[in-house]
């Protein structure tokens, strides 16, 4: 077993396996961000039914729901410069890691859309009216009154995604980027011990989504206290009120 696998490989490794995180953490980061905005963007346009940008919404996010994430990535990676070239635009200097960049970011938006849509379409619709009878414009009654609980709702949802996300980006070296796994691979085609390497990358990926899902449950927890918060806020104002209208009628 010896000649196979080594655990103080792993540990000689790891070092080398770690250099290579930044590079995934910032994929992470620029497509969660990518992803986040443009599906919002995405959710709004598919709620309030927008004339042809709602049906190319629906296009977009079924074909990118609909293919692997592999797919995806070859699609962009081979197929946008090809397009570009037509109108004479030449990317082959671009740094291979925006094509990532683009990938995991449209991939990301289409899933997230789905997840604010149907946040969007849980708070029920009195709100709304009532929002509108207030005299509030459709822009302050999302950024008021829809937007904080489609937050509260997507969360769990959001942070499934993002931990996916982390673990998606180990395709990142089939078109030469050196993230963690490429880093992983490198070592074994140079010393022959491949498994010991994967086993590093495996040991990261595995902490590094552990830390990212208690972050988002102690989010979660947070924001369902300051909901609980809120609402027992709101009791005595109610019974406040009660007596009031009370004491008015007799």
């Amino acid at each position: 077993m010896s000649e196979f696998f080594q655990w103080k490989l792993v540990w000689e490794y790891f070092p080398k396996v770690l250099s290579a995180l930044p590079v995934t953490l910032m994929i992470v980061a620029v497509a969660s961000i990518t992803g986040l905005l443009l599906g919002i963007l995405l959710a709004f346009i598919r709620v309030e039914k927008v004339q042809f940008l709602s049906q190319l919404a629906a296009v977009f996010v079924s074909f990118i729901r609909g293919t692997p994430i592999l797919v995806q990535l070859y699609v962009v990676y081979y197929g946008v410069p090809a397009l570009l070239q037509m109108i004479q635009i030449d990317v082959s200097s671009w740094n291979k890691i925006i094509f990532i960049y683009i990938t995991y970011g449209l991939n990301t938006a289409a899933f997230q859309s789905e997840t604010f849509r149907a946040a969007i379409l849980s708070v029920p619709v009195t709100q709304k009216e009532a929002s509108i009878a207030c005299g509030l414009t459709k822009t302050q009654m999302y950024r008021q009154v829809i937007l904080p609980q489609v937050v509260r709702v997507a969360l769990p949802a959001f942070g499934t995604t993002t931990i996916a996300l982390l673990q998606d980006t180990s395709l990142a070296f089939t078109i030469g980027v050196v993230d963690v796994v490429g880093k992983a691979r490198a070592i074994g085609a140079v010393t022959f011990h491949t498994l010991e390497g994967y086993v590093g990358a495996a040991i990261l990926f595995i902490t590094l989504s552990f830390l990212l899902e208690r972050v988002f449950t102690g989010l979660e927890r947070r924001m369902s206290f300051s909901k609980t918060k809120q609402q027992t806020a709101k009791v005595p104002l109610i019974s406040w009120t009660k007596k009031q209208q009370k004491i008015k009628t007799t």
